[in-house]
């Protein structure tokens, strides 16, 4: 049984999108829109969630619940 991924702040944008490109819709939800930005492939969430000035843990946790399929 293979291990299901695990979002983590640390992450960048891109690499969260290339685990499951439907979490777009969980980053627009924070406003976060900038998927065709190359600083998407270089900042994690949680430097994108201070310029946006998001909760990055709240985010994160959707984002993980968005994946449990929750």
């Amino acid at each position: 049984m293979k291990k299901k991924p695990v979002i983590k702040k640390t992450m960048t944008i891109g690499k969260v999108l290339q685990i499951d490109s439907n979490l777009a819709t969980v980053l627009m939800g924070f406003g976060l829109h900038c998927f065709g930005c190359p600083m998407s492939q270089m900042e994690t969430l949680e430097e994108a969630s201070m310029v946006h000035g998001v909760d990055v843990d709240m985010m994160v946790e959707k984002l993980n619940q968005a994946l449990k399929g929750e």
